[in-house]
C-alpha cells in the first residue's frame, strides 16, 4: 500500500511539474455538487447487520470544494479539497478528498466556451461515524477522470459545470463499542456532477 502511495506521488508530481512549465496565470475556485458513493460490502458485515444499506448514505448529497492551480489558454491543473458527509438509517460516512487535477481545453464557437476534459489522481480519506459503532477511518488512493464545459465571464472570471467519476481502495470496519469486528466496508467509485466558479489572477 504504502509502495503504491508513493509511485501515485511521485507520478501526479511529475505530471503537476511538466504542466506548469506551461501555465501562465494562478487561479482560485469553489464547487459545489452532488456525490454518489458505490460502497462495497464485506459478507460478515452483511450478516451481522442484515445487509445495510450503505450505498445509501452519500447518494445525492451536497459536496463542497476548494482548489487552486494554474491556467494557460489550452489546459490547467490544480489541487482540489473537497468535504462530504451524510447519514442514513442511523449509518452515518464522511469523505474527504485531496486531489490534483490535470485538464485540457477545447474550444467551442466563439463565445469563450471550452469543452475540458482530464485525470485526477490523489487521496480519499474514508471515515465511518456510526452511532452505537466504534469510529474508524482509512486513507486510500484515488484514480479518475473529469470532464465538463466552462463559460468565460470576463479576463478574469469564469464558471464551469462538470463531472466527474473516482476509483478508490479506501475501506474501513465497523465494530460495536466493546465487541468484536461486524465487517468492513470498501469505497469502490464515486461519482460526482459539480458546478464551479473560478477566479483567474
Amino acid at each position: 500500500m504504502n509502495r503504491t502511495l508513493s509511485k501515485l506521488a511521485l507520478a501526479t508530481s511529475l505530471t503537476f511539474a511538466a504542466a506548469a512549465a506551461n501555465a501562465s496565470d494562478t487561479f482560485v475556485g469553489l464547487t459545489w455538487g452532488q456525490t454518489d458513493n458505490n460502497i462495497q460490502k464485506s459478507s460478515a458485515l452483511n450478516s451481522n447487520l442484515n445487509n445495510p444499506k450503505l450505498d445509501k448514505v452519500i447518494n445525492d448529497t451536497g459536496t463542497w470544494g476548494v482548489r487552486a492551480g494554474q491556467v494557460s489558454d489550452d489546459s490547467r491543473f490544480y489541487m482540489t479539497y473537497e468535504n462530504v458527509s451524510d447519514s442514513y438509517q442511523g449509518f452515518k460516512l464522511r469523505q474527504q478528498n485531496l486531489l490534483g487535477s490535470y485538464d485540457v481545453f477545447v474550444p467551442v464557437g466563439s463565445y469563450n466556451t471550452k469543452l475540458f476534459g482530464g485525470a485526477t489522481a490523489g487521496l480519499i480519506k474514508l471515515e465511518q461515524e456510526s452511532k452505537g459503532l466504534k469510529r474508524d477511518s482509512d486513507i486510500g488512493y484515488a484514480l479518475g477522470l473529469q470532464v465538463g464545459l466552462l463559460q468565460d465571464i470576463n479576463d478574469n472570471a469564469s464558471i464551469e459545470a462538470g463531472y466527474r467519476y473516482l476509483r478508490s481502495n479506501a475501506s474501513t470496519e465497523m465494530a460495536a463499542h466493546g465487541g468484536g469486528k461486524l465487517g468492513s466496508l470498501d469505497l469502490h467509485s464515486s461519482g460526482q456532477l459539480y458546478l464551479g466558479a473560478n477566479y483567474k489572477f
